[in-house]
């Protein structure tokens, strides 16, 4: 049996659900009820649950249920936001249990995904299929830090469309246009938004990410312990997390393929963002 959520990410309501770890998370659930498990989306960082590019995620909810969430201390969710990424795993597998959900898709962008590799090594039983977008391995060569341009763009706390623009695109024509067209995809809802996460988050987050890129060839070598199949999703050019430490990490879990976006930096899934979700569809369909 098949039903229909609400159609989209502009028009599903915000909704809250207490779990036992006594966060209120905030989250967002739409799209096709079907028999496949659920697909949950893990943001990036600094983003809430209207910071994904519509043309995205409701490409994917035309197929299947789809759940968007700020984790604990992110957005309109309580709590505290964690400075490690294995917390923040935690929470978000408090999350899973607060909804009931015993097994789903895990779909995770940039910080995302650093948390999605967290869930699938120590809950694998939770996770069917991984899609990593944008990130890379625990403890690789070239995760250790991000450029001066990077931090000056996202991680100051006044930061700008401009320096979003700069570090998730390239500086191409077509690369910037196909950058604000997503910016205007995202922001078009302007009523009802989810709460700008705090500077205190920004600064929690940056210092997982900090943690995360300590190199460690131990944390490298737990990919192995993979077993999901997993889809890899990555620009060409991405000055946030180096294409290269993409290449490593699906070289490394076992039953992996990845794909990368040409002219593409840190956001290529929002700006091929059409053909990102028919990908992930039809590997999720398989």
């Amino acid at each position: 049996m098949i039903t229909t959520l609400s159609t989209g990410l502009a028009t599903a309501e915000l909704a809250h659900v207490d779990a036992p770890n006594g966060v209120s998370y905030a989250y967002r659930r739409f799209g096709t009820r079907s028999s496949a498990v659920p697909i949950v989306f893990l943001q990036h960082f600094r983003g809430n649950v209207d910071n994904w590019d519509p043309a995205l995620v409701d490409g994917v909810a035309a197929h299947r249920e789809v759940i968007v969430f700020d984790n604990a201390g992110v957005g309109a969710s309580t709590g505290t936001t964690p400075d490690t990424i294995e917390q923040m795993a935690i929470d978000a597998l408090a999350f899973l249990d607060a909804l009931g959900l015993a097994q789903v898709d895990l779909f995770g962008f940039s910080l995302g995904g650093f948390v999605a590799q967290e869930i699938a090594l120590e809950a694998p039983g939770r996770v069917r299929r991984l899609v990593l977008a944008g990130t890379g391995p625990k403890g690789a060569p070239g995760m250790e830090g991000w450029s001066p341009d990077v931090i000056e763009g996202v991680v100051v706390d006044d930061n700008t469309p401009e320096g979003y623009l700069g570090v998730f695109y390239t500086g191409s024509a077509q690369s910037l246009g196909a950058g604000k067209a997503s910016a205007g995809r995202i922001f078009a809802r302007q009523e009802g938004r989810d709460e700008w996460p705090s500077l205190e988050t920004k600064d929690a987050q940056y210092r997982a990410v900090e943690n995360w890129g300590v190199q460690d060839w131990t944390a490298v070598r737990r990919l192995t312990g993979i077993t999901q199949p997993t889809l890899v999703l990555q620009g060409d050019h991405d000055v946030m997390i180096p294409t290269k430490a993409s290449h490593l990490m699906a070289a490394l879990i076992p039953d992996a393929q990845i794909h990368i976006y040409p002219d593409a930096s840190h956001g290529s899934i929002f700006q091929y963002a059409g053909e990102a979700a028919a990908r992930t569809v039809a590997f999720l369909a398989n």
